[in-house]
């Protein structure tokens, strides 16, 4: 795994923080919500994964691209997407990004490149290289970025659009997220090889491991990407080592993993990471910090409250 942290003194380390802050604090309303019987259907929720996201997002230009998977919260929140409006959604009201019709799985905004999550594993890994072909053929200077899990790494459409892309050198990132677990099966149980990155070879393309739960180190690796396909050298494939807090989805009670595992990972926290990271190199205070967490509750709490006060769609 290559060390890629690096805590620059003029990073948007406050915009950072809160973006993070704000994936985690909504996830976790939302799992209460679930819990208590207000929302219905399913979730999979992302919290500890909050680098990944944030990191990844933070590297791209405003007008690139981004898809997403059945996780997908945070990759929406980190591209530009309103809290209010996810929120919404998950209520089934018309002000959801898909009017209430789509729930958690089913959200897209074109206007900020978030081309939409999807509850088929792998299912967006083609609409990536589509997209990343379309910036290429109009010499946007565009780059597609396709978030995917470590179970989707062992679908046929992984294999078909990283070929493709290899091919074509087209403008993509492929950013794996390793959480260690394909829904209560350890990945390393299901997939061949050392590392998910090194599949890359295989298609004369670079593949890096990078520490997944370090936003400067997922920054450092999309950044690089992110410039090579700009310079027409083809896509990269990025495997990020993180972890789920919470279950697979909503009812997982977590039994294929021991408590002391959870111990160990979070003491990686993300979030703690960054803002030790940060504080350290003197470019966040604690008043920053708690202004974040003040700021964030506030968001959180009217995302819900627009999200009880609106419409459901007229039938």
């Amino acid at each position: 795994m290559e060390n890629r942290s690096v805590m620059h003194p003029d990073w948007p380390a406050a915009r950072i923080l809160r973006t993070m802050l704000l994936i985690r604090r909504l996830e976790e309303r939302v799992d209460a919500l679930f819990a208590a019987g207000e929302l219905r259907g399913t979730s999979h929720l992302s919290a500890g994964q909050e680098a990944t996201a944030v990191g990844a997002c933070a590297a791209l230009r405003a007008d690139d691209y981004v898809t997403s998977n059945h996780r997908g919260h945070g990759h929406f929140l980190a591209k530009g997407g309103e809290a209010r409006r996810i929120m919404a959604e998950l209520f089934g009201k018309a002000t959801g990004y898909s009017q209430g019709k789509g729930g958690t799985q089913h959200m897209a905004d074109f206007s900020i490149g978030f081309l939409g999550m999807n509850g088929i594993t792998g299912g967006m890994l083609p609409i990536a290289a589509g997209a990343a072909f379309s910036a290429r053929y109009r010499g946007s200077g565009q780059v597609a970025l396709a978030f995917f899990g470590d179970g989707a790494s062992n679908q046929g459409t992984f294999h078909e659009a990283l070929n493709l892309a290899a091919i074509w050198r087209l403008p993509a990132v492929f950013l794996c997220e390793n959480n260690c677990y394909a829904m209560s099966s350890p990945a390393c149980h299901m997939v061949s090889g050392a590392r998910i990155a090194d599949r890359a070879a295989g298609y004369g393309l670079p593949g890096v491991t990078v520490d997944g739960n370090d936003v400067a180190a997922v920054y450092a690796a999309v950044a690089e990407a992110a410039a090579r396909a700009r310079a027409g050298d083809g896509p990269t494939l990025i495997e990020a080592l993180t972890y789920r807090i919470l279950g697979h989805s909503r009812g997982d009670l977590r039994v294929y993993r021991t408590r002391e595992e959870e111990a160990e990972w979070a003491a990686r926290d993300p979030i703690a990471r960054f803002t030790a990271a940060a504080q350290a190199a003197d470019i966040l205070s604690p008043d920053d910090i708690a202004a974040s967490e003040a700021a964030v509750a506030t968001e959180v709490a009217a995302a819900e409250a627009f999200a009880r006060a609106s419409p459901f769609l007229a039938s």
